[in-house]
């Protein structure tokens, strides 16, 4: 570690320097400002130890020039003229201490120590903040397709404004990947926090989103900050929003028009300066029509409406995405990169993944750990990709053996449904209208052959075939 240390007693400097560099550190000393100068011009120190009073200036004035040049360096200041004024003007100017002569050796020691951990633990975040940014530039989101490059324009245009976005598209389509893009793009230097609105029940979410005060209400032992001031200058996610009550609602709707939020248990009220971007894979429109969700709060959060297309239709992203995958996971394994066959990708692009880029994801990870070889073959991928993956193709020729119509009209069906979904980009109302159904028929049948998420497909059969 490197000290500087600038005092215009040349004993101080040489017994500082000695003891220092006894401890292990590479000291260099100066005499006044412009010396100091030369100094930090000619190597870069990670703590400084500045006499307020120098020959040729204010210690202060050189603590302003060290800070502009690299604010993580650890200054203290050292001084035989203490006042209250001086100590807060170099507090106030970045300085980690103020400590007056006569001092203890010892005790400076320590200081040093904890301006050392100080510029490790800043260091530290700005690498994991960089590294944070290159993993979350769009180069690097992938998605050749022209769908998911339009999406990457919006995304790229939008992300320096403060505007709150709407990210809409079914679980798996990478909706929080597409969150932290545009926060880490952003310039916000607060934190990315996010939080699944469906996972909590009002109360905990409630004390979760806007923290609580001890003792408001049992098993509160003590105070909490909520995730809103958390994400104070930053970037709160607000994931399946279409879930929260309505009671919830009203108060998100009071945080996003004021910008205050109050603590569970508190009457005092704090301002935030949160960006917020919501996620839902619900129609919203539909849950306002069934009155489920506020249209107040819709129109508050849908000021920049992004919808993530799902990926069967945007096929030309998967083999981009398989290699990635195949990338990751031989990488994590620590094996050689494997590659998959032609028969294996066909398999793999004409499944219609309702679990999208998440269920791809899971699936790659299976065949690298259960292949042996370096080709990945349709004997890794599940028997279900292999089954009923796809589409069965439609003929208008009687096989000799027969055949069920019923099955077949299904396949008809299955088909023009998808050309519906694909020319709407996965928008169910306009898709139904193309084919001159309803809305509610048109869901039903989409889930009923596994064309949209599993996760409520079987929910809305069942409710159907229960009216029947």
């Amino acid at each position: 570690m490197d000290l500087l240390v600038v005092d215009d007693e040349a004993s101080l400097r040489d017994f500082l320097s000695i003891v220092f560099e006894e401890a292990g550190w590479h000291v260099d000393a100066a005499g006044s400002v412009a010396e100091a100068r030369v100094a930090m011009a000619r190597h870069e120190p990670d703590v400084v130890l500045c006499d307020l009073m120098l020959p040729d200036g204010s210690g202060i004035d050189l603590l302003k020039d060290i800070k502009a040049q690299n604010p993580s360096i650890g200054v203290v200041m050292i001084t035989a003229h203490t006042s209250t004024q001086s100590a807060v003007e170099a507090l106030k100017a970045g300085a980690l201490d103020y400590i007056a002569k006569p001092f203890d050796i010892e005790e400076l020691k320590i200081v040093v120590r904890k301006a050392v951990e100080r510029k490790e633990l800043e260091d530290e975040n700005i690498h994991l903040r960089s590294a944070l940014e290159e993993r979350f530039t769009f180069s690097n989101i992938l998605g050749k397709s022209a769908k998911m490059q339009e999406i990457f324009s919006i995304v790229s245009r939008i992300a320096r404004t403060n505007s709150t976005v709407l990210i809409s598209g079914e679980s798996g389509t990478g909706k929080e990947l597409i969150a932290r893009a545009i926060h880490y793009n952003s310039g916000r230097r607060g934190k990315f926090v996010s939080i699944n609105c469906g996972a909590l029940p009002e109360t905990l979410l409630e004390s979760e989103l806007f923290g609580h005060e001890r003792g408001a209400f049992t098993g509160a032992i003590r105070e909490k900050r909520g995730l809103f001031t958390e994400a104070d200058r930053g970037t709160i996610f607000l994931d399946e929003i279409g879930e929260t009550s309505t009671g919830m609602q009203i108060k998100l709707l009071r945080v996003l028009q004021d910008r205050i939020v109050r603590r569970v248990g508190s009457n005092v009220e704090t301002a935030v300066d949160a960006r917020v971007i919501a996620a839902t894979n619900r129609d919203l429109t539909d849950s306002i029509h069934k009155g489920t969700f506020r249209e107040d709060l819709f129109y508050r959060i849908n000021v920049i409406p992004i919808t993530l297309p799902p990926l069967r239709l945007r096929r030309d992203d998967i083999p981009l995405l398989v290699d990635h995958f195949i990338d990751k996971f031989c990488g994590n394994l620590g094996v050689p990169k494997k590659r998959i066959s032609a028969d294996a990708m066909r398999a793999v692009e004409k499944y219609h993944w309702p679990g999208n880029v998440r269920e791809l994801e899971n699936v790659v990870e299976r065949m690298i750990a259960l292949e042996t070889s370096e080709v990945l073959t349709t004997k890794s991928l599940p028997e279900h990709i292999l089954l009923g993956g796809s589409v069965p193709e439609v003929t208008f020729d009687l096989p000799n053996e027969g055949m069920s119509l019923e099955l077949h009209l299904e396949s008809i069906a299955k088909i023009f449904m998808l050309k519906a979904l694909e020319r709407t980009g996965g928008v169910q109302t306009q898709a139904a209208e193309l084919l001159q159904m309803s809305f509610r028929s048109f869901r039903y049948y989409a889930k009923k052959y596994d064309l949209l998420p599993r996760e409520s497909r079987q929910e809305d059969v069942l409710e159907v075939e229960n009216e029947k």
